[in-house]
């Protein structure tokens, strides 16, 4: 991927900002982001990601086996959407993009440690 924050191809399904997505019609980029974010299996995904790229049937194997089906799906919008690519070897990897959201996502990992220590 050349541009990090802008996606070439954009399925007809996936959220963008500017445009309205489940719960919005005000196309706000965070509301879009929290409808691709709520998809099923999609933090997981990009959760098995973090620590560099996984193959297809590592990646479905990391994720509970998830159906294959379903995992293609999800692979597909998080590429329209810009967060993973594949490298030469067919694995999948995030792009700046999605490191950056990783980056973002982990003050709540560090929460959710303080929520379990306190719950216990």
């Amino acid at each position: 991927m050349t541009d990090e924050t802008a996606p070439a191809a954009r399925s007809g399904d996936v959220p963008f900002p500017g445009k309205p997505v489940r719960g919005s019609t005000t196309g706000r980029p965070i509301m879009a982001a929290f409808d691709l974010l709520g998809r099923r299996w999609v933090l997981r995904v990009l959760w098995e990601l973090r620590r560099g790229p996984v193959g297809f049937r590592a990646l479905q194997q990391r994720c509970d086996d998830v159906s294959p089906t379903v995992l293609n799906t999800r692979l597909s919008e998080l590429r329209d959407a810009g967060l993973i690519e594949q490298d030469e070897f067919k694995a999948h990897r995030l792009t700046l993009l999605g490191q950056d959201l990783q980056e973002a996502l982990s003050p709540l990992q560090a929460w959710s440690e303080r929520w379990a220590r306190g719950t216990r």
